[in-house]
């Protein structure tokens, strides 16, 4: 695994996290408790910060990112993502806020400012524009991603499922 520090920023991740030798970790990112990053993963913190909460899943082929400070964004704008979540392969999250126990489809792009509120399901390819809100407890799918409908109880209980899955996965992984 790569792990780098970037202008005085030294990642900061949990000692049961796991983070695949195939990942770039950099700058100033927090992973949480039974977080995982999965292969060619990249989570840039350069120019503001990335924090993952606990038992989330960041699978292969994402890019996580940040926007810096400037006369555009003052202050910039970090990442945020919260506990039991899953980001499924080949994800762009950007500057953005993901909520707890959300589920992210593969091949999906979240923009700046955009939040998915807890327990949104966001379908495979969709796109979510700067500073839209993804309300709690619904499915979203599309470019531009639109309200489908409410989730059901067993989607709701899968979002535990999945990110639980996952930490199980990992801790696979990481006695290999």
């Amino acid at each position: 695994m790569t792990i780098r520090s970037f202008d005085g920023k030294t990642p900061r991740i949990a000692i049961t996290a796991y983070i695949d030798e195939a990942s770039l970790v950099l700058g100033n990112v927090v992973i949480g408790e039974d977080s995982s990053i999965w292969p060619m993963t990249v989570i840039r913190g350069d120019v503001h910060s990335i924090h993952i909460g606990a038992r989330s899943n960041i699978q292969d082929g994402s890019v996580l990112h940040v926007t810096h400070d400037s006369e555009y964004v003052p202050g910039g704008q970090a990442l945020q993502i919260g506990d039991d979540v899953t980001v499924g392969h080949r994800v762009i999250l950007h500057a953005c806020t993901i909520g707890h126990r959300c589920l992210i489809g593969m091949g999906s792009t979240v923009l700046d400012g955009a939040v998915l509120e807890d327990e949104v399901m966001l379908g495979a390819a969709s796109l979510v524009p700067p500073g839209k809100v993804l309300e709690t407890g619904f499915l979203y799918v599309g470019a531009p991603a639109k309200k489908i409908r409410p989730l059901t109880d067993q989607e709701k209980t899968f979002l535990r499922y999945s990110a639980e899955s996952y930490v199980q996965l990992s801790k696979q992984h990481a006695s290999k």
